[in-house]
């Protein structure tokens, strides 16, 4: 049984510390950082990233959390110079830039003084969500074969992804959705997304079953609680945290995958992170969404701490319990149990695992329910330090 460096004083296996059950267990383990003294999520993640990116040394990471930040402040910056002609943001990793695509070739001049590439691209990000959206409308029309869809700005597409010789099932919802196929792109994958609750024991927090902590968070009347996967529980739904106590106050899934938990005894909110294998905390500042081509990295009770790149956004999820939609996709891996559980980029808090394919010995496609839209749905405030 794997345990987190803060949570074993308790005996469970949470592998996000978007709560500390007892404030006492959490000082018992002395190789545990306190909230004072938790390093921040760009001090922490060098060596993970190093590990699942590939990358050569302590500096490059470094170098390409620092970028990335930079990014993330630009992209609204050439958001709002663009106006109308923004046709979205992607980050390249290699080069430490953002490339921007706009629908207006005139529009690209004032942008590249900025320090950003650009390129003129027939559709644009607002064009293909609203694909996206139609094709959601149409979603009863899908057969079992179709597993999903998304936005892909790098293609300046949408893809619907079947499984194999599945081909026309795509192609019977496109027509079944009235959009423009030319703006369609069908990719096969043996791959079909599961949600990641599983129902055994030794769990990070049971529910009648095991998920993660995403983010700790405290109501409109200032109750502490924590953020998680919508799938984990329905409202009412009673949840142990070591020695403390919750209740599902929120929950939606499907449609989205989005739960608050509410405190109710023993369970102290912190702004922490856990890396669980890799060691210590990463302590979340704020929830500025990373962008396309990002870094990211997630926290979760079955594998622990592990890093990918973000690969879209506004992702349909097929599961068999139900569509979700507005997801994040990802190359990280994940594993049943990881659900609900953290994602950070830099010190950043992103959202809450939601589902996938694959493992973390093979590698897969998994998903996340975007932080923001969950603090806006319930009225909530992320804790953060």
């Amino acid at each position: 049984m794997r345990t987190s460096p803060i949570f074993s004083a308790l005996g469970a296996t949470a592998l996000t510390l978007g709560l500390i059950a007892s404030p006492a267990a959490a000082s018992a383990e002395a190789s545990t950082d306190s909230p004072d003294t938790a390093p921040r999520g760009g001090d922490t993640q060098s060596e993970a990233l190093m590990n699942d990116l590939g990358l050569s040394s302590l500096a490059e990471a470094q170098k390409l959390m620092a970028d990335e930040a930079e990014a993330r402040d630009l992209e609204d910056t050439v958001r709002e110079k663009a106006g109308d002609a923004f046709g979205g943001a992607v980050f390249d990793q290699d080069s430490g830039k953002l490339t921007v695509s706009v629908t207006d070739a005139s529009a690209a001049k004032g942008l590249e003084a900025l320090g950003v590439e650009t390129r003129v691209v027939a559709h644009g990000e607002d064009a293909l969500d609203e694909v996206v959206e139609e094709l959601n409308d149409a979603e009863s029309a899908a057969s079992d074969a179709v597993t999903g869809w998304y936005a892909d700005l790098q293609d300046d597409s949408v893809v619907i992804t079947v499984l194999p010789g599945e081909t026309k099932s795509a192609h019977e919802l496109i027509a079944a959705a009235d959009v423009d196929a030319d703006t369609v792109r069908v990719e096969e994958s043996d791959e079909r997304p599961e949600t990641y609750a599983n129902i055994v024991g030794g769990v990070a927090y049971h529910f009648g079953g095991r998920c993660s902590v995403g983010h700790a968070a405290v109501d409109s009347q200032g109750r502490p609680g924590f953020t998680t996967a919508g799938h984990c529980g329905r409202v009412g739904t009673n949840i142990t945290l070591g020695n403390g106590r919750g209740v599902v106050a929120n929950s939606i899934f499907p449609n989205r995958d989005m739960a608050f938990v509410r405190a109710t005894s023993n369970l102290t909110p912190t702004p922490l992170v856990s890396r669980y294998q890799a060691g210590g905390t990463v302590r979340v500042t704020g929830h500025r969404e990373a962008n396309i081509g990002a870094s990211i990295c997630r926290s979760g009770s079955t594998t622990g701490w592990r890093c990918g790149t973000i690969q879209a956004k506004n992702q349909t999820v097929r599961y068999s319990q139900g569509a979700v939609h507005g997801m994040t996709r990802t190359n990280a891996c994940a594993e049943p149990g990881d659900s609900g559980g953290s994602w950070v980029s830099g010190d950043q808090a992103q959202g809450m695992t939601s589902g996938g394919s694959g493992n973390c010995r093979t590698g897969g496609v998994v998903f996340y329910q975007p932080l923001n839209p969950t603090l806006s749905q319930f009225n909530l405030r992320l804790f953060t330090g």
